[in-house]
């Protein structure tokens, strides 16, 4: 049976990405690094073997980072156009996916949040908050 191919790109689009078969962990990380690398309240990752994952486009482009007291984050990033992408953990035994890099569904909801205790004073859940299809009238 044919697994199901999840694909991921920049914002340029210069680098893209592939992802076989389904995802089984998607958690939210509130850490302080992961608040840094995204630039906002937290971090909206998925986890695959390094297997399944595969670059497809634009591999050239790739900056890297590891913080050396870092036991398990790096981060990675298009060095066109800035946009955080998948990255290895530092052993290597796993992929973290940036969700909002993914150009599919990923079929699977956020489970959790993790390092709650490092959340951004700031943070307000979402769902009190009012929605808006565009940008309001003020």
């Amino acid at each position: 049976m044919t697994q199901k191919v999840f694909k991921g790109s920049c914002l340029c689009g210069e680098v893209t990405y592939e992802i076989e078969g389904s995802f089984k962990i998607f958690q939210y990380c509130h850490c302080s690094r992961c608040r840094k690398f995204t630039g906002s309240a937290h971090s909206a990752n998925l986890f695959v073997p390094p297997e399944r994952f595969r670059w497809i486009t634009g591999e050239e482009l790739i900056g890297r980072y590891e913080p050396k007291e870092a036991k398990y984050f790096a981060t990675t990033f298009c060095k066109k156009c800035g946009t955080s992408l998948p990255w290895a953990a530092q052993q290597g035994k796993t992929i973290v996916v940036t969700a909002g890099t993914l150009d599919d569904d990923p079929e699977i909801q956020p489970m959790w949040n993790v390092f709650w205790g490092s959340h951004a004073p700031w943070f307000e859940e979402t769902h009190r908050l009012p929605k808006h299809d565009e940008l309001p009238k003020k």
